[in-house]
């Protein structure tokens, strides 16, 4: 897998060099077309993922009580239906 290197955290992004290692590349913004490798623990399947961004987890559980709302109830009906006749 090689996602977009500006999609991928700077300090989960490693870029292979010309000579065919790797190095985590958080120096500089890469090009917009820039390929890197990551982590495997960031697209394994069978590891937790890591809290890459605290202040984005901190906000997901402010916001977390306004997703678990209740569902409105839906209006009561009319006693009697209009003649559709």
């Amino acid at each position: 897998m090689a996602p977009l290197a500006h999609t991928v955290p700077a300090e989960h992004r490693w870029i292979e060099l010309s000579d065919g290692r790797v190095t985590v590349y958080g120096v500089c913004p890469p090009e917009q077309s820039q390929r890197c490798r990551i982590e495997h623990r960031l697209a394994c399947p069978a590891q937790p993922l890591p809290d890459l961004w605290p202040w984005l987890t901190a906000l997901r559980g402010e916001n977390a009580p306004q997703g678990e709302r209740d569902e409105p109830e839906p209006p009561p009906l009319p006693e009697q239906w209009p003649d559709t006749g």
